[in-house]
C-alpha cells in the first residue's frame, strides 16, 4: 500500500515539475521575443545546424573579412580539389560546409552568384 502512494506521489510531482518547466520556457521565449533576444539567438542556432560559424568558415578557406567572392571561390576549389586528391573525405567536406557557410552570407550582401 505505502509503495503503491510513493509510486503515486512520484508520478504526480514529474508531471507538474514537467508542466512547470514547460511554462517557464513559454515565458523565457516570451520574453526573448520582446527583448529581440530571439532573434540573434535564432540565428546562431540556424549557423550551426547548417554547419559552421563564420569566423571558423573563413579560417578553413584561409580568407578574410576583405576577401571577395572570387577569392573565397579560388580557395574553394583549390582546397576542394587537394584533398579530393589525397582522398581526405572529412576535409573536403569541411571545406564544402565553409564555402557554403560563406555563399548564405555573401548572398545575403549581394555580392556572391550561384556556382
Amino acid at each position: 500500500m505505502a509503495s503503491r502512494l510513493l509510486a503515486n506521489l512520484i508520478v504526480m510531482g514529474s508531471g507538474i515539475m514537467a508542466r512547470a518547466v514547460m511554462q517557464a520556457y513559454r515565458q523565457a521565449l516570451t520574453n526573448a521575443n520582446k527583448s529581440g533576444v530571439a532573434q540573434g539567438t535564432m540565428q546562431n542556432v540556424v549557423n550551426r545546424v547548417k554547419g559552421l560559424a563564420e569566423p571558423e568558415a573563413r579560417q578553413i578557406l584561409g580568407v578574410t573579412e576583405k576577401s571577395s567572392w572570387e577569392e573565397v571561390l579560388q580557395k574553394y576549389d583549390t582546397l576542394f580539389e587537394r584533398n579530393a586528391k589525397t582522398g581526405s573525405f572529412y576535409l573536403q567536406s569541411k571545406v564544402h560546409r565553409a564555402k557554403e557557410c560563406l555563399q548564405a552570407l555573401y548572398e545575403t550582401k549581394g555580392q556572391a552568384t550561384v556556382g
